[in-house]
């Protein structure tokens, strides 16, 4: 994760160019197989819900328009370099505000942009609920209950103890290397939470999460840096803690909330042509942070597979495929849902 790019969504960037196994598991029942398959590459950049997403839009390519879909692995800027290349055809999740450029090659038709995807993305501080509001039926009485905003947490660092350092509280920050480590740490030391707080690096984004659920999980407390959609948002209560309203200038030093964005769904130059009818279920296709945050962690909880996620997800919001489908494509892709 070398750029901020590389950061408003979880997942390591592979630095080397990959091509993943040909996906698998999709019912072809119904499709008329006279005409050739479509290969089409799906970029994978790395991370967790750009991967389930491929595997929706992937289910649904085999179902529904003969597309023989296979993933290609990389970082941000080598994926999104072969979108515009011609080389991968299907970027489901499109960060768009984070790529530099990207206006400009949707002015200039280097890329198709054919829909928003979800806006409802957030990033920062989190804290569990039971920590302000306790919890019942857990046992848990509320250790920080005036705790609202990230200026906040210098009343509360005896509640977030360090185990190494008893004297400090400990925020666990972004991993070394993702330029939003940067940032955080500029809002660490701009408000004074330097004072009161060690800041820690987890050290992958793995580390970070099981941190997160081991001390939820025992209904400890735990300041943390985490992102949406991800499994934990999906699986565990957290909160987002306040911060002051996004500027650029004000964010480029620590000193406000990180930005929401609209992400997109885009497509190479040339892929209009060669899919037509799989494109128009494309500028289609939307979804919601909130839902892809359950999706993943039903996939946690359950050790599923992302196409077994996609195939639970499309199953429990069969309005989606009303939503997307043509009612001929819609009665295709249910059928391969029953096999």
């Amino acid at each position: 994760m070398k750029n901020f790019a590389e950061r408003i969504v979880p997942g390591m960037a592979c630095v080397f160019f990959a091509v993943s196994t040909v996906f698998s598991g999709c019912s072809k029942s119904g499709l008329s197989h006279t005409a050739k398959p479509v290969h089409v590459n799906f970029a994978d950049a790395g991370w967790d819900s750009i991967r389930f997403q491929n595997a929706v839009a992937m289910f649904i390519g085999q179902a529904a328009y003969n597309i023989e879909p296979e993933e290609k692995s990389g970082s941000t800027p080598i994926t999104f370099s072969a979108l515009k290349a011609g080389d991968i055809q299907v970027y489901t999740e499109v960060w768009a505000d984070n790529i530099p450029g990207y206006r400009k090659d949707i002015s200039d038709g280097s890329i198709v942009e054919l829909g928003d995807d979800f806006d409802d993305n957030r990033q920062g501080l989190y804290v569990p609920r039971y920590v302000i509001e306790g919890n019942s039926s857990r046992g848990i009485k509320p250790l920080a209950p005036g705790l609202k905003t990230v200026r906040d947490l210098k009343k509360y660092a005896s509640v977030f103890t360090d185990p190494d350092d008893n004297s400090k509280g400990r925020i666990y920050g972004a991993i070394s290397g993702w330029a939003v480590d940067g940032i955080l740490r500029a809002k660490y030391k701009a408000y004074g939470l330097d004072s009161y707080y060690n800041y820690a690096d987890p050290g992958s984004d793995s580390a970070l999460a099981a941190s997160i659920s081991a001390a939820y999980e025992k209904g400890e407390p735990i300041v943390a840096y985490y992102w949406e959609p991800a499994w934990l948002s999906g699986k565990y209560d957290l909160v987002l803690l306040q911060d002051e309203p996004y500027t650029k200038e004000l964010f480029d030093r620590g000193l406000c909330e990180f930005p929401s964005m609209t992400i997109k769904v885009c497509v190479s130059k040339d892929f209009l042509t060669q899919a037509p009818e799989y494109c128009n279920f494309l500028r289609n296709y939307h979804t919601t942070s909130a839902l892809i945050s359950t999706a993943l962690a039903y996939m946690q909880d359950n050790k599923a597979s992302y196409t077994d996620t996609a195939k639970w997800f499309l199953k429990q919001h069969d309005d989606f495929i009303t939503e997307w489908l043509p009612a001929d494509r819609a009665t295709l892709v249910r059928a391969a849902l029953r096999d």
